[in-house]
C-alpha cells in the first residue's frame, strides 16, 4: 500500500512564521529563594530584591549592573545568549566588538550549595568576563576593556511589543555612595566596591591579570563604572561577584575564597540532583528537546520560600510577575512538571493551598465565605479570579491521578471534597440575576468585570471532572454524587450557552455562510468583552479543553472560523500591539500564546496539520530560542514559563494520550513526521499518565522503511487502561512496523492492543 505524503509543519517551518522573541530576560537563581537575578538580552543583570509585598524589607537594596561594550539599546540582535552544558544553570552572553568576542557567564550560588532554610540567605551571582575569541590578522589593540556600570534599578515592564522594557533615567542613580577599597586591583586580594557602611556591593576575585579603574557618576552619566582591562588574547578572563544585596565583608570574603570554580562545583552538585520519577524526553528536533529540558529547570527556579512563614510557593514570574496566578500555575504543575514525572516538586508547592483553603471570599456579590473555596494564597495574590478554585482543584486532583501517591491522596482528599461541595452549593444558588445551574457572576480575569464567564465555569467544571475521576479511583463514597453533579453542571451550562447564543449577532464568512458569534460571558458582559483580547485567551475556545463543548459542535466550529478567518483577520497586524481585536495567527493567539486553547480543537478532531501548526508555533514563537524562557505576549513579559507547559503538553499528547477518552491510552496518534524521518530516534521515557509511567521509543531505519517501536508501560496495579490504541503514523515510505519486536500491519490506521 502506498503511503500518502503529508506536507505538515515542523520546527524549522515555524521559524519561518515567527521571529525569535526580542527583549527577553531570563532568571538565574536558586530554588526556593526569595530573590532572583534576571539577565536581560544584552547581559545586563537586574539584582532587585524588592518585587512584592513579601520583600519590602529590602527596598532600595537592589542594583542594575550593565556590562559594556554590549549595547544597552533595545534588542538589536547583536548579543546572543544560551546555556552552557553545565548541570547548573550557567547563562552566557556573547557580543562581538571591534574584532573581539566579549563574553560573560553568570550563575547563582547559595553558600554551602544546599536547600534554602529561610529564603533570604546571602545569594551571589558569579560573573566570568572573558575574551572568548578574536579575529585573526586584524590589527587589534593590545588590551580590551569591560566596563561594569552600577546603577539603581530603573526599569518598568509592559506586555507590549517593542515597549516591554522602559528605562526611567530619573531613577537610575544608585541610592548611596560607592567607593573602591583601593586605587587598583590587587591580583592576590582582588577588589571590593563598598557601601558607606562597609558592606560589599560588588567584588572582583583575585587571580586575574588585569588593570582596573573605578569612577563615580558625573553630569552626563549616572553610573558608577568599573573598567576592567584585559590583555587581548583569547581566553583572558576576570571574575566578578555580585551579592543580591549589599553584604557583610566577611561573608563576601568567604565566597571569594571559594572562587568561581569552587562555587560552580557546589552549584553543579546541587542541580545534578534529579527527581526519582523524572521522565527523559529526546526528539530529533534539538530546539524542542532543549525547550523541554530548560523549561523544567526554569520552573524549579521560579519558586520562593517566604522568610516570614517558611512556606514555599510557585511564582508566575521572576521579575514582572513575582506573585501567583493560579491558572498558569495549573498549566505549569500539571501539563509540564507532573507530566514529566516531577511529582515531589509538584506536591511541594500544593501544600499551601490545603493550608489556606477557605480563607478568601470569592470575588462576586453572591458569594460568602466558605471552607471549601480554593484560592491563590493571600500573601501571593494579585487579583482573585473565580476560576482559581477550579484551576487549583484541577491541579490537586490531577496530581493525585498522575502521581498515584497514596499518602498525598489521603492528605488531600478532604480538601478536594470540600471544594466539590463549594461548587455544588454555589451552582445551586438562585435569584442571583444570571443563568441558574452555573456559578453566579464574579471576577473572571484581570479585566475585573463580574460576569458568568467561560473562564470561571470552564475551569471549575474541569476541576470537578478531575476530582470525580480521582474520587472514583479511590472508591470514595461521594464519587457518584459528584459525578452526577458534573453531568448536571454540563447540561445546565450547555442549556444556558445555547439560549444566550440565540441573542448573539451573526456574521458571514468569505463564502457567504452565516455563523454565530459565541459569547465569552453568559451574564453581566459588557460591550468590550468580545472586543478585548481576552475574548480569545479566556473565552469560548476554552470550552473544548474544559470539556463542556465538543470541538465538532457547530458553535465551536463557528468560534474557530471567527478567529481563523472571520472579519477581525482583515484588520489584524502581525507582531503589533497585543491588545488588537484578537485572531489566531498560525494557530497561536495574537495576544497571549500560552492561552492558545484552540490547539485542543484539532487535537480532539485528529486534524494533524492544524494541531502541529499550533504546537510548533508555541515552540518557535512563544519560547526563546536562546534561553528557552517563555513569554506572556510576544515581545512582552518574559522571565516565566507561561508558554512552555502548553507546548510540552501538546508534544506529549501527540505521542502518549490519556486524555482523548476516559480509560483509554492512545499511542503515536498525532506524532510529528519530523520525529519519524529516516534514521530518527525519539524517546519518551517514564512519562507520567493517569495509569502510571509509560516509556515509548521510536526508531526509524536509515532508508525510512522500518519503524521500530518500544512500548514499556508500568501501569499501577488495578489501574491499567481499558483500551490501548496504537495509531500507525502516516510516514512516507514506511513498509514495516514493529511493536516490541512483533510485526504490525502497516496498512491499518489504528490497532487496539
Amino acid at each position: 500500500m502506498k503511503r500518502q505524503t503529508h506536507n505538515e509543519p515542523d520546527f524549522k517551518t515555524a521559524c519561518g512564521w515567527w521571529s525569535d522573541l526580542p527583549n527577553i530576560w531570563t532568571p538565574v537563581g536558586w530554588k526556593d529563594h526569595l530573590f532572583h537575578f534576571n539577565v536581560f538580552w544584552n547581559g545586563m543583570i537586574m539584582a532587585e530584591p524588592n518585587l512584592n509585598r513579601r520583600s519590602e524589607n529590602w527596598k532600595g537594596k537592589g542594583a542594575q549592573v550593565s556590562i559594556l561594550p554590549i549595547s544597552q539599546r533595545p534588542d538589536d540582535g547583536l548579543a546572543t545568549q544560551g546555556w552552557t552544558s553545565s548541570p547548573a544553570p550557567v547563562l552566557w552572553t556573547d557580543c562581538p566588538h571591534e574584532g573581539i568576542l566579549f563574553r560573560h557567564e553568570v550563575f547563582a550560588h547559595l553558600p554551602g550549595g544546599c536547600d534554602t532554610r529561610t529564603g533570604d540567605e546571602p545569594l551571589f551571582a558569579w560573573i566570568r568576563l572573558s575574551l572568548a575569541d578574536t579575529v585573526p590578522a586584524l590589527p587589534l589593540e593590545e588590551s580590551a576593556a569591560f566596563i561594569v556600570a552600577i546603577q539603581g534599578p530603573h526599569l518598568t515592564y509592559s506586555m507590549n511589543l517593542r515597549d516591554n522594557v522602559r528605562y526611567k533615567p530619573e531613577l537610575s542613580m544608585y541610592p548611596r555612595s560607592l567607593v573602591a577599597e583601593s586605587m587598583a586591583y590587587n591580583i592576590k586580594k582582588g577588589l571590593r566596591i563598598l557601601e558607606p557602611d562597609g558592606k560589599v556591593r560588588l567584588a572582583m576575585a583575585p587571580g586575574a591579570g588585569c588593570h582596573t579603574k573605578f569612577t563615580g557618576p558625573n553630569l552626563t552619566n549616572s553610573a558608577y563604572g568599573l573598567s576592567i582591562e584585559l590583555r587581548t588574547r583569547k581566553g583572558a578572563f576576570a571574575d566578578l561577584l555580585l551579592p543580591m544585596i549589599p553584604t557583610e565583608r566577611k561573608i563576601v570574603d568567604r565566597e571569594l575564597a571559594l572562587g568561581y570554580a569552587g562555587a560552580l562545583r557546589e552549584a553543579e552538585r546541587y542541580w545534578s540532583a534529579r527527581s526519582r520519577n523524572a521522565a527523559s524526553v529526546s526528539v530529533p528536533e534539538a530546539p524542542v528537546t532543549g525547550a523541554i529540558r530548560h523549561s523544567v529547570r526554569l520552573s524549579h527556579l521560579i519558586t520562593e520560600r517566604n522568610p516570614a512563614t517558611g512556606n514555599v510557593c510557585k511564582l508566575s514570574g521572576s521579575l514582572a510577575y513575582a506573585n501567583l496566578w493560579s491558572t498558569p500555575l495549573a498549566m505549569d504543575l500539571i501539563m509540564m512538571m507532573d507530566t514529566l514525572g516531577y511529582h515531589e516538586f509538584t506536591a511541594r508547592y500544593l501544600e499551601i493551598f490545603r493550608e489556606e483553603q477557605g480563607t478568601v471570599v470569592p470575588p462576586g456579590d453572591a458569594y460568602k465565605p466558605h471552607p471549601g473555596y480554593l484560592s491563590t494564597p493571600a500573601a501571593y495574590k494579585s487579583i482573585d479570579w473565580l476560576a482559581d478554585n477550579g484551576a487549583i482543584l484541577y491541579t490537586l486532583s490531577m496530581h493525585g491521578l498522575l502521581s498515584g501517591d497514596n499518602d498525598y491522596i489521603g492528605r488531600f482528599t478532604e480538601t478536594i471534597v470540600k471544594s466539590c461541595e463549594w461548587l455544588k452549593i454555589h451552582r445551586a444558588m438562585k435569584n442571583h440575576g444570571g443563568y441558574e445551574g452555573i456559578l453566579p457572576a464574579a471576577v473572571a480575569t484581570d479585566a475585573r468585570t463580574k460576569i458568568q464567564a467561560v473562564w470561571s465555569d470552564g475551569w471549575n467544571y474541569k476541576g470537578l471532572c478531575a476530582a470525580t475521576r480521582l474520587l472514583k479511583k479511590i472508591g470514595h463514597p461521594r464519587a457518584g454524587e459528584f459525578e452526577q453533579e458534573a453531568r448536571d453542571y454540563k447540561a445546565a451550562y450547555l442549556k444556558a450557552l445555547r439560549h444566550k447564543c440565540r441573542t448573539m449577532p451573526t456574521w458571514k464568512d468569505a463564502h457567504g455562510l452565516r455563523h454565530t458569534l459565541v459569547p465569552t460571558a453568559l451574564f453581566g458582559d459588557k460591550r468590550a468583552e468580545t472586543r478585548h483580547a481576552f475574548y480569545l485567551d479566556t473565552g469560548p475556545l476554552f470550552l473544548v479543553f474544559a470539556g463542556l463543548v465538543n470541538a465538532d459542535d457547530p458553535l465551536m466550529r463557528d468560534t474557530m472560523a471567527w478567529f481563523r478567518e472571520g472579519p477581525p483577520t482583515a484588520l489584524h497586524r502581525r507582531d503589533a500591539n497585543c491588545w488588537q481585536v484578537p485572531v489566531l495567527d498560525h494557530e497561536m493567539s495574537s495576544c497571549e500564546p500560552p492561552y492558545s486553547w484552540n490547539v485542543f480543537h484539532p487535537w480532539q478532531l485528529g486534524d494533524r496539520k492544524k494541531f502541529l501548526e499550533g504546537m510548533y508555533s508555541l515552540f518557535a514563537g512563544a519560547i526563546s530560542r536562546k534561553t528557552f524562557v517563555s513569554c506572556e505576549t510576544r515581545g512582552g513579559i518574559t522571565g516565566n514559563v507561561f508558554s512552555a507547559p502548553l507546548a510540552i503538553y501538546m508534544a506529549r499528547l501527540a505521542v502518549l494520550d490519556d486524555q482523548l477518552q476516559e480509560g483509554e491510552l492512545h499511542l503515536l496518534r498525532l506524532m510529528p513526521l519530523a520525529w519519524l524521518k529516516p534514521g530518527a530516534t525519539a524517546e519518551f521515557a517514564r512519562m507520567s499518565t493517569e495509569f502510571g509511567p509509560v516509556t515509548l521509543i521510536t526508531k526509524v531505519s536509515r532508508e525510512g522503511r522500518i519503524l521500530d517501536v518500544t512500548f514499556k508501560p508500568e501501569f499501577r496495579p488495578g489501574e491499567a487502561p481499558a483500551k490501548i490504541v496504537f495509531h500507525v503514523p502516516p510516514a512516507p515510505g514506511l513498509k514495516t512496523l514493529k511493536l516490541n519486536g512483533r510485526a504490525v500491519d502497516v496498512r491499518k490506521k489504528r490497532i487496539t492492543l
